[in-house]
């Protein structure tokens, strides 16, 4: 790969929210907007060797796409209502919501209530996070048809609807806030446990957006405690972040990772939201009660030195709000502390996740502690089978090899 591609590639991670967002703000059409930020960046790897990167690659993409989207609507417009839409479209800012931000006016658009949970996820992670239909599938589990199916009934029911385009009311933010804090939710953790078999195992771009986004919503709905605890969460998760992936590419494991590399501003920040939360006597939700448990975590200076009874009771408040299968896997890897590992087996081996790669992970170190290598083995080979990237398959083939015997 040339030093060209390389920075065309970094710029698609970094850019492709914004120039979508921006067309799609100017033209009302995602469809559009989408096809005209993938015409700019061909563009770019059409014209950049030769011409030589631009001094502002962001801005340059998004005007290039800008200049598409009114070609487009040349051409294919016929009413002269159309017509002179397409001639007035420019970069002239207009009023546009409290926080005036294209991303985040894209977010709600693709929340909106009128879409299906599933379409709202799907179409975020396309158009914020830039991924492709292949890998927001293996994420979900579903075929590619279907997956590719419902991004593309999402887009024509925004624009047979016509959802707005914008950051909601003040006043319609409450209903809308929990759907977008999903969104955010999976955005980050497509960042930080990126699914794609060939993907690096973390998309620091996709972490560093979606808690620029949250912040963003923060600032719109400041008394909100699950915001706040979304926010917690990921600066407490994306604090570990530098320690997360070994100098040969391997996943570390939480107990096995060097805590001095830490990133300490990020650990204070998300402790002081989590105590905020805290104190303000209010019950929490379940983002404030897992921003809590990552606090706990991140409080202990050596694995030695975890409060496992204290994240356990955290857990099960937790599952009183969430008693979903993973929700209950993790409560039982943090049981296993204090238990042992014939419990927390006991537990999670009726658990509906067979095809959940850390379900076998997790089972595989249970099995292993207890000394029954074979079972461990063959859990640790259905791990690897179903592992996300490579960092995770290196780190399993490395336990599995541990184990001896093959």
């Amino acid at each position: 790969m040339t030093h060209v591609d390389e920075v065309i590639a970094r710029v698609h991670r970094e850019e492709w929210a914004r120039v979508v967002a921006t067309i799609a703000r100017r033209v009302g059409d995602l469809d559009i907007a989408e096809e005209m930020a993938a015409e700019a960046f061909a563009t770019a790897v059409e014209r950049w060797p030769s011409d030589g990167v631009p001094p502002n690659p962001g801005a340059w993409l998004t005007t290039t796409a800008g200049r598409k989207a009114i070609d487009r609507l040349r051409r294919e417009v016929k009413r002269t209502e159309k017509h002179k839409e397409a001639l007035m479209l420019s970069d002239t800012p207009e009023p546009l919501g409290a926080i005036d931000d294209d991303r985040l006016r894209l977010v709600f658009t693709c929340c909106h209530p009128a879409l299906a949970m599933e379409a709202r996820v799907a179409l975020t992670l396309r158009l914020i996070g830039g991924l492709t239909v292949p890998e927001i599938s293996r994420a979900f589990l579903v075929q590619e048809t279907a997956m590719g199916q419902r991004i593309t009934r999402a887009k024509a029911k925004i624009k047979a609807a016509s959802i707005p385009y914008r950051v909601p009311a003040r006043e319609d933010l409450p209903a809308r806030v929990g759907a977008v804090l999903t969104v955010l939710f999976l955005i980050f953790n497509e960042g930080y446990l990126a699914s794609g078999p060939e993907r690096e195992t973390v998309r620091g771009e996709l972490t560093a957006e979606a808690i620029r986004l949250t912040r963003l919503v923060g600032e719109l709905m400041p008394g909100d405690g699950e915001v706040a605890g979304l926010l917690a969460l990921m600066l407490l998760t994306e604090a570990r972040r530098a320690a997360r992936v070994s100098a040969s590419g391997e996943l570390v494991a939480l107990g096995d990772q060097d805590r001095g590399a830490w990133d300490r501003a990020l650990i204070a920040e998300g402790h002081a939201l989590v105590r905020a939360r805290l104190a303000s006597g209010e019950a929490p939700g379940r983002y404030q009660i897992m921003a809590a448990i990552n606090a706990v975590h991140t409080d202990a200076a050596d694995v030695r030195d975890t409060a496992w009874s204290q994240i356990v009771a955290l857990y099960d408040q937790l599952v009183r709000l969430d008693p979903s299968p993973i929700v209950r896997l993790n409560r039982a890897i943090a049981a296993a502390e204090l238990d042992g590992p014939q419990v927390a087996l006991a537990e999670i081996d009726g658990l509906p996740l067979a095809e959940y790669h850390a379900f076998h992970a997790t089972r595989a170190e249970l099995l292993r502690r207890q000394g029954r290598s074979a079972e461990s083995r063959a859990a640790y080979d259905r791990a690897i089978e179903l592992a996300g990237n490579s960092g995770e398959r290196a780190y399993l083939a490395r336990r599995r090899g541990e184990l001896g015997g093959g």
